[in-house]
């Protein structure tokens, strides 16, 4: 499941904890986590089994060079012409049904604290919404403090044309970009801002770092690979903004694959790296290793958390590192139970809209369209693939400079109220959702600075 946090530290914990412990408090939430990881695992074995590939091997010396030529032309040709991975890809067995979007609503909704009094005695307004977790969320003058920088009174780039610009980019002060960035990027530094806030660098060394990586694509094919070759022809190649880019995602997300670095986040995170053994040895530690290298194994749409940024790096390397970034300090994939978890999110969108809207909602939840069933998809992507995306890259400036996902949240809140006299007359899921079924012409920051600060509570 989606976490964006920008905090790479783990939560204060006491000494005595265990590990498990301090990476995640909730014990209930471990749990879902621990089924959740056997459950990715499994779908991925059947798939190796049903499919009769193993889950590595080394290319032959005839592939590796038609790879190797091919580098910068992956997506120009038909699957099957290319590497047996493209060739397995379009094996029409070879899906993701245990491990996309849909299937991660399903996990949240069915969260349950067994400690939680969750009778109609106790809090009936909480069986409004489709999350039955009891996390704390910020109300709205708490979130309208936290925001005060989207403030009807203040300017905002994407919004106001003259909007004073600091050196914050010649002074490589990475605080001062990430505080500017609350008010939106400049077109022409957003690049420069976004890898300063996320300390990428482009050094000989992250270059060479790149080279090794794909070096390690040439000559070894891995399974999860066609997980990638088949996300990317589904989302991203079918995207009228995001097609051009097939080949930069392709070298991302394969280099991305085989990445060892990005382990790290597993040693503050709930989650646990995906092992495999040798044949004979299951269960044996000595005899493991983690797949795939880079502990995470893709799902359907994770090709367009990168697509956004192809607009903005065209070096591969430059892309790649910006991506990683990104990745590791932002930890997908996880149930944690912060603010910026997906669980926290989801929670956080249904009591806005409880606060805001709540005929709408209600009325929403009569006609078995509850919200979430609805914008869970928006969150869980960040918006990706649904904006038009100049109107996402001012959505991820927020997203950087707060240093939350939380706005995201906000955002989907406020597309409900936006079209909520239609909404109101929907009578099925069906309608409600054609209703919300394309938001490319949205304009981001007007629709959130309403819905924070015009709105009486």
């Amino acid at each position: 499941l989606l976490t964006l946090s920008l905090s790479s530290q783990p939560l204060p914990s006491h000494p005595a904890a265990p590990p498990e412990h301090a990476k995640e408090p909730l014990a209930y939430m471990r749990k879902a986590q621990v089924n959740w990881e056997k459950r990715i695992l499994k779908s991925l074995n059947s798939m190796c089994t049903e499919l009769g590939v193993p889950l590595a091997r080394k290319r032959p010396a005839v592939e590796q060079k038609e790879l190797t030529n091919k580098w910068n032309e992956m997506g120009t040709d038909e699957p099957g012409k290319l590497t047996s991975s493209q060739s397995i890809c379009s094996d029409r067995r070879l899906n993701i049904p245990s491990y996309s979007i849909s299937h991660n609503s399903q996990v949240l909704i069915s969260l349950r604290n067994p400690n939680h009094d969750s009778s109609e005695e106790a809090s009936a307004k909480s069986h409004w919404g489709l999350i039955q977790v009891p996390l704390h969320d910020r109300d709205i003058p708490q979130m309208r403090e936290a925001y005060s920088e989207l403030s009807l009174t203040t300017g905002q780039l994407g919004i106001d044309d003259h909007t004073h610009v600091p050196p914050v980019v010649n002074e490589q002060d990475s605080a001062a970009a990430q505080q500017y960035s609350r008010q939106g990027c400049p077109t022409g530094l957003r690049a420069d801002l976004w890898a300063l806030i996320l300390n990428s660098t482009n050094e000989p060394e992250d270059v060479m770092h790149y080279e090794q990586l794909k070096a390690g694509v040439i000559h070894h094919d891995l399974l999860v690979d066609n997980l990638i070759y088949k996300d990317v022809k589904l989302t991203a190649s079918n995207d009228d903004y995001y097609f051009v880019f097939e080949d930069f995602l392709y070298q991302v997300l394969l280099c991305f694959s085989r990445d060892t670095a990005v382990l790290e986040h597993f040693s503050y995170n709930s989650a646990t790296p995906p092992k495999s053994y040798i044949q004979g040895k299951v269960g044996v530690e000595e005899f493991a290793v983690v797949y795939p290298p880079n502990g995470v194994i893709p799902f359907h749409g994770f090709s367009m958390y990168v697509a956004p940024l192809c607009f903005l790096y065209n070096e591969p390397s430059k892309l790649y590192s910006v991506f990683r970034e990104m990745y590791v300090l932002c930890v997908y994939n996880v149930f944690v139970c912060t603010v910026c978890g997906i669980v926290s999110l989801c929670l956080q969108f249904e009591r806005l809209l409880q606060t805001h809207l709540p005929q709408l909602f209600y009325h929403l939840r009569e006609i078995g369209a509850q919200p979430l069933r609805i914008a869970f998809k928006w969150m869980v992507r960040a918006f990706s693939g649904y904006l038009s995306t100049d109107q996402l890259l001012l959505l991820w400036d927020r997203i950087l400079g707060y240093d939350s996902l939380e706005i995201v949240a906000v955002l989907a809140a406020a597309v409900f109220a936006f079209r909520a006299e239609n909404l109101m007359e929907v009578t099925s899921l069906t309608s409600a959702e054609a209703v919300l079924a394309d938001l490319s012409t949205l304009k981001v920051m007007p629709l959130i600075q309403i819905f924070l600060f015009a709105t009486v509570i």
